[in-house]
């Protein structure tokens, strides 16, 4: 059931920071003008139910750079490389609700709900800041929105310093809940009489999940390209992270897959890259500098770079473990594997997932195109930043269409 907001609710006051991002001025040709459509009342809207909450980790090893902190979801611990984490003080709730006013009346929303200073301290206000700045300088544009991002529709501040971005709700799923559906749809099927399945069913179902999945990672990487075309680096890519409207695979035909979470997005502007860096980008430079990248220039690609590595954990985690049973492989043990046991020398790791058939249906799907998925993955995930392939190049990739054919 839907509630009106309490009545503590004020208009969104303190999000546009001095030092933050300047909003582009409209032109003529400027189909949206983002910050001036934003709702920013309360009395807009109405909260429904809790959804959940998450926060984020303080990683204290991280390939050696310590320090840095990263969001995650319960359940997508997978996609970071770390040795030691500690929990962050940062927490998060998510409600759904709607839009009551205005021209978007009626539209579904979720409200990603920050902290005040007293319970998340300034960094909880430096995340929302720079979540919201970073959907105004994506939104603000005159190509239009990009389908594969989330939607910013406003936002408002409470007495208590709670920041309130509301969303437009387009999926209720996200990757690692198709991930984790499909594991455990492969475990049921495999259990008991699963060697008498209809070898066609099987064969189906094998091509439609290599679509779907084909077609997830497509979105993904569009929506990754779009923000890089716009000088902007995600830095929290994982499977918690990405937004589906469908996890039927049936529907992939239809299946729009969205970014979230922007709180550690990073704006790679040259005149961005000069002096000292903020505070939520700080651990990302840090490991530029551990890599030999100093100038503006080398920083920013190693930026870039960084982007596509998480993006090649996401490849990964999408190749395995919805062709795999429940519990035989997930993000985390899937990093250690790639990183740590084999170096991330991607030949290797396909001679030993061979010898276990429990993987090998994730095998065959990298093979898929004379090895194509597996050259795309190991380029992703190249040790040297500067030989990983830019965005734009990965969607280009004959692994894309391999796998819809």
């Amino acid at each position: 059931m839907l509630l009106a907001p309490p009545d503590w609710l004020l208009p969104l006051r303190q999000l546009y920071r001095p030092n933050s991002p300047p909003i582009r001025t409209p032109t003529r040709t400027t189909r949206l003008c983002c910050r001036a459509s934003l709702i920013t009342s309360s009395d807009s809207f109405e909260v429904g139910r809790l959804i959940g909450s998450y926060g984020f980790m303080n990683i204290t090893s991280f390939s050696g750079s310590p320090g840095v902190d990263t969001e995650y979801s319960s359940g997508d611990l997978g996609r970071l490389r770390v040795q030691d984490v500690g929990e962050g003080s940062v927490k998060i709730r998510l409600y759904d609700g709607r839009v009551t006013q205005g021209p978007l009346k009626g539209a579904p929303v979720f409200f990603k709900v920050y902290p005040g200073k007293r319970a998340g301290g300034n960094e909880a206000d430096m995340m929302a800041a720079n979540e919201l700045n970073a959907h105004i300088s994506l939104q603000d544009s005159s190509d239009g929105i990009c389908q594969n991002l989330v939607t910013l529709i406003g936002g408002f501040e409470t007495k208590t310093g709670e920041q309130w971005l509301a969303f437009r709700n387009d999926g209720k799923y996200s990757a690692a809940d198709y991930g984790k559906v499909m594991s455990e749809r492969v475990s049921k099927s495999r259990a008991g009489g699963g060697q008498v399945w209809n070898k066609f069913e099987q064969e189906e179902t094998i091509k439609r999940r290599r679509y779907f999945v084909t077609k997830l990672l497509q979105g993904t990487m569009r929506g990754l390209a779009y923000m890089h075309d716009r000088e902007r680096l995600h830095q929290s890519l994982g499977p918690a992270s990405v937004i589906l409207n469908t996890i039927v695979e049936r529907e992939a035909i239809y299946l729009v897959p969205r970014l979230r979470d922007l709180a550690f997005c990073v704006d790679i502007r040259y005149s961005n890259l000069e002096g000292r860096p903020g505070l939520l980008s700080e651990g990302l430079w840090r490991r530029a500098s551990t890599a030999g990248a100093f100038t503006p220039m080398d920083k920013r690609a190693f930026g870039l770079a960084d982007d596509i590595y998480e993006a090649g954990l996401f490849f990964a985690y999408l190749a395995f473990v919805p062709f795999c049973e429940a519990g035989t492989m997930d993000g985390l043990s899937l990093q250690t594997l790639l990183e740590n046991t084999f170096q991330l020398d991607l030949g290797a790791t396909r001679e030993y997932c061979l010898a276990d058939d429990g993987l090998l249906d994730a095998v065959k799907f990298l093979d898929l195109g004379d090895g194509a998925g597996w050259e795309l993955l190991q380029a992703m995930l190249n040790p040297d930043f500067r030989k990983r392939p830019m965005a734009q190049a990965v969607l280009n990739h004959r692994f894309m269409t391999v796998g819809v054919l």
